[in-house]
């Protein structure tokens, strides 16, 4: 199968429903328009990690946001359609958590039998052929989920979910979902002749759910590499009858080497033998696209192909729709193709002044379906339930101990001291990590926690802690607490000391997973190379990046036994931290994160969110170090406590830069 280059589309005068410019033309697909007699265009579009965003609106910042939202997606989806010979309309997962509104509906409202949730009234409205598990559809329970799935007008599929152990053999697997659906649909081709072809749809979720969302799943589900099953059933699909076969791949794309249980798994899958294209997802970025896949062997960023495959990922929270264009040619009683093209369109764009320009309008149906629940969530989410003497904000929560992270932790470590005062543990040093969760990066040069001192409501809590974690605690030594801080410092690149302007975080390193552990003091010595790489493997035993480590005043002993209380999946093993997994953990809370935030605020009336600085970086002679934050971080540069920051001008992409003197 080859990538088509070099065929011209040919319009004809159609309006494009639902796009800002009323009056444009609708622009046939190559393959649509030069499809011979016994050829036919197929076009699949992709919505995928949609996350609850109905609306295009951020319920955290309370206003609208031309960045996100289904409703803005689906504007787009009649002109593409009208672009396209024949099309099918498929979801890749993470459709049910992610914004108060999915909260909302889950904590506050609820979900009996026969209700329909928001976001499955808005997709109904769009006739989706089918759809996948992502990782979030988990977090709220198993009973939730099913209820929220009875209400859908199309079918999920995944083929690497069980109800229960594994099987011997993945075909005798007890599966939660239908593995696979075969849709027969009638196409057209080039001479205006109608006639049936089977599309195949597969789908895969990341076997880590079961480290995520243990305590949903635990005893209940079990998952199976996504290659293992995929070799197991395609073969099957393809002795049902399916002329081609798409994978839905809730899994993004990772090129350092295929392993066992891969949460990242899409290119691996694109070589088994049977798929012809691959949805992807799960990663929040975009294929094909400019730069976030280049240099990975099998991934063509610049074509979107995996394997030699069409594949695409559509980003996220709406801001694309993925589309795989396939040139069909009948062979004898089949269809095979013979060429196709893959494209993550976009909702918006930035102008020359990196101003956001929304590129569609939204769509009136959609955001009817779901109209009821979002002004009840508005209403939920601007309660308030306490104030705060000082800003919180999160502008520097990576360089610096910050206020954000510091109420997180502060409400952890009063929750958790209360739960364990009369039990076994009552005497033991309690410390408690948390991470920045708005901190930029590919949210936006506006997705940073800015709440300014007075009220605070519920959306401001959401604000504070994104996910519905709960709240856990582990037992272990200071070697281990020294470890912890270790993997955590990933965030930096290695500074050479004298250097000037050295970038100084690492892209790659997701900010969920700095954690900031309060009750000791250190500092972090940016001239050491990391001590563990990405999977919590020592790579260089001599390197300690945490140094003058210390407890209550003096340094910490390695033996010594402390309860960390942190939330479900650090606990669980996620990030991959050494020797921190579900064995470690003595206290499993009934309570949300977030509730415990909100306990914290109401009882203390009025919190003091200043961070206490208790770690910083080991000064560095004559060293400066760059990074970006949110231009609205400039106005609290001056203040941010053990730290010197300098306004170092404008950054990429709306984002302002920074000077860190070391």
């Amino acid at each position: 199968m080859s990538h088509l280059s070099g065929l011209h589309p040919i319009s004809r005068r159609a309006l494009l429903g639902g796009f800002a410019a009323s009056s444009a033309l609708v622009v046939l697909h190559p393959f649509a328009a030069r499809a011979a007699n016994n050829q036919a265009h197929l076009r699949i579009m992709e919505t995928t990690d949609i996350h609850v965003h109905v609306f295009p609106y951020d319920y955290y910042a309370d206003k609208p946001n031309d960045t996100l939202g289904l409703a803005r997606t689906a504007s787009l989806i009649d002109g593409i359609r009208a672009e396209a010979g024949n099309s099918m309309l498929i979801d890749n997962g993470d459709f049910l958590q992610g914004n108060p509104l999915g909260d909302y509906v889950a904590y506050e409202r609820g979900m009996k039998e026969g209700d329909k949730h928001p976001v499955i009234s808005a997709m109904n409205v769009l006739g989706y052929d089918v759809g996948t598990m992502g990782n979030h559809e988990f977090n709220y329970g198993l009973d939730f989920l099913n209820k929220v799935l009875a209400g859908a007008g199309f079918p999920f599929v995944c083929a690497n979910l069980t109800k229960g152990m594994l099987a011997s053999d993945p075909k005798k697997d007890e599966l939660m979902f239908k593995p696979y659906v075969i849709i027969e649909k009638r196409i057209r081709d080039g001479s205006g002749a109608t006639s049936p072809i089977k599309v195949g749809f597969i789908g895969f979720v990341p076997p880590q759910i079961m480290t995520w969302d243990a305590k949903n799943l635990e005893g209940k589900a079990q998952t199976r590499d996504i290659v293992d099953a995929a070799k197991a059933w395609v073969p099957v699909m393809k002795e049902e009858g399916a002329d081609i076969v798409i994978a839905l791949s809730h899994s993004g794309i990772d090129g350092t080497g295929q392993s066992e249980r891969m949460e990242n798994a899409s290119l691996y899958l694109a070589g088994v033998e049977g798929i012809d294209a691959i949805f992807t997802g799960h990663q929040h970025l975009v294929f094909p696209g400019p730069k976030d896949f280049d240099g990975i062997a099998g991934a063509d960023a610049k074509k979107g192909t995996l394997m030699g495959k069409p594949a695409v990922m559509g980003g996220f929270w709406g801001s694309h729709m993925g589309l795989i264009d396939l040139l069909l040619e009948k062979d004898g009683s089949s269809w095979k193709i013979i060429s196709s093209t893959s494209e993550a369109r976009p909702i918006y764009h930035r102008d020359d002044n990196r101003k956001i320009v929304a590129d569609v309008k939204d769509k009136p149906e959609v955001l009817a379906a779901a109209k009821a629940d979002h002004d009840a969530t508005l209403a939920y989410v601007r309660r308030a339930v306490g104030k705060t003497s000082a800003p919180l904000y999160s502008y520097f929560a990576l360089v610096a101990d910050d206020p954000s992270v510091q109420i997180v932790s502060n409400a952890q470590a009063w929750y958790i001291k209360q739960m364990l005062k009369d039990g076994e543990y009552k005497d033991l040093p309690v410390l408690s990590a948390a991470a920045p969760f708005k901190a930029g990066g590919r949210g936006g040069p506006d997705y940073f926690t800015d709440v300014a001192a007075g009220d605070i409501a519920i959306k401001n809590v959401a604000d504070l802690y994104l996910y519905p974690n709960t709240v856990q605690a582990v037992l272990i030594t200071g070697a281990q607490v020294k470890n912890w801080l270790e993997m955590s410092a990933g965030m930096f690149n290695q500074v050479k000391a004298g250097a000037k302007d050295a970038v100084l975080l690492n892209d790659g390193f997701p900010s969920y997973n700095y954690d900031v552990i309060d009750g000791v003091t250190y500092q972090i010595d940016l001239s050491q190379p990391v001590r563990f790489d990405k999977d919590g493997k020592l790579i260089n035993q001599d390197a300690n990046r945490i140094v003058d480590l210390s407890f209550d005043g003096k340094p910490i002993d390695p033996a010594q036994k402390f309860v960390v209380v942190t939330n479900n999946y650090r606990a669980g093993g996620g990030g991959k931290f050494p020797e921190i997994a579900g064995d470690k953990v003595i206290f499993v809370a009934p309570d949300t994160n977030r509730d415990v935030i909100v306990r914290y605020i109401v009882d203390q009336g009025t919190i003091n969110p200043s961070a206490d600085a208790n770690w910083s970086f080991k000064p560095l002679a004559d060293t400066t170090a760059v990074f970006e934050s949110g231009p609205k971080g400039r106005q609290y540069a001056a203040a941010v406590k053990g730290a010197k920051i300098e306004d170092a001008g404008d950054g990429e992409n709306g984002f302002a830069k920074f000077r860190l003197v070391l």
